[in-house]
């Protein structure tokens, strides 16, 4: 008994002093609802800008080609997946928002 004493009582000063913390929100949200759109809104910007990128590269693969239509076919691939990905990042907000009506959130 007198080697578990020592337990019981600092886990009830633990408790004690454990509810006295107030922790702060470091995400600035207040609900989780505010958190999904932040977040889709984050994502879609980096999806967005990545996209842009993308873009850009299938341009450049368009133009290294020279007329193999292998590497053609890439360069179209690539450019048709740039702006559904750029499609997919605008449209972030909206899916979420979409989801919450869905699942009656």
């Amino acid at each position: 008994m007198k080697r578990i004493l020592p337990f019981i009582t600092g886990g009830l000063f633990f408790a004690m002093t454990a509810s006295a913390v107030v922790i702060p929100n470091p995400l600035g949200y207040d609900n989780f609802h505010e958190l999904l759109f932040g977040l889709a809104r984050a994502v879609g910007g980096l999806i967005a800008g990545l996209g842009t990128i993308m873009i850009i590269v299938a341009g450049i693969l368009y133009l290294l080609s020279a007329g193999s239509p292998e590497r053609i076919r890439t360069a179209k691939t690539a450019l048709f997946y740039a702006i559904v990905g750029i499609s997919i990042g605008l449209l972030a907000e909206g899916i979420v928002y979409l989801i919450e009506n869905m699942l009656g959130a």
